[in-house]
């Protein structure tokens, strides 16, 4: 069936973004991570790419969010693909076995949840490192960044430094950002490993 005009997605912000960067690039059979599953919204739709052969992990240390994303998968029938994991995004290394074709951070805290709990580059920049060990070459990991907040501010900044540190024939890394909107907006970083790169 030809796609109305109608359902062109709204790329309102970055999490619609990564959703179609994930669409392009993630088939089925696949294996990919979400790093930190929140409310599931994205773990829901990493599941229904891989398709019935593919394979997602999904990481939160919140019961909360696990709850959520567990309820998500259940309605849509599709929690037999996702393996999720009651574990901080630290252990993705350990916890996953290469390759993976993507694996999507999106940072900060839990949408409707307890805003004391939130993401840092203590664990965020290891975890970071170990998702480039996984990937295959060509695949991507996609971070949403969220500098409007103080503790938002000093993680985007840990990740702004360790991203422009990659080395540019092993990983192409973009900065995709809204520029009609506050300097303090959410924003998407894309690295992509190359056919040759492996992880510094």
């Amino acid at each position: 069936m030809s796609q109305s005009r109608y359902d062109i997605p709204l790329l309102r912000g970055p999490v619609p973004l990564t959703h179609l960067l994930l669409r392009r690039f993630v088939r089925p059979g696949d294996r990919v991570v979400d790093a930190t599953c929140g409310n599931g919204k994205d773990t829901l739709l990493l599941a229904d790419l891989v398709g019935e052969n593919g394979q997602v992990w999904a990481f939160d240390i919140q019961a909360e969010a696990l709850a959520r994303t567990q309820q998500r998968l259940l309605e849509a029938g599709l929690a037999g693909r996702v393996t999720l994991l009651d574990l901080n995004h630290i252990e993705l290394a350990s916890q996953v076995p290469a390759p993976v074709t993507a694996v999507i951070f999106n940072l900060g805290w839990l949408p409707g949840g307890d805003r004391s709990v939130v993401t840092g580059p203590d664990s965020t920049l290891p975890a970071l490192q170990g998702a480039l060990q996984l990937l295959t070459p060509g695949g991507l990991l996609l971070i949403t960044c969220y500098p409007g907040h103080e503790q938002g501010a000093v993680e985007t900044d840990a990740v702004l430094q360790w991203s422009s540190s990659l080395a540019a024939p092993l990983f192409h890394v973009w900065r995709l950002g809204q520029q009609n909107v506050s300097a303090s907006a959410p924003f998407c970083l894309l690295v992509q490993k190359t056919v040759s790169g492996h992880a510094a």
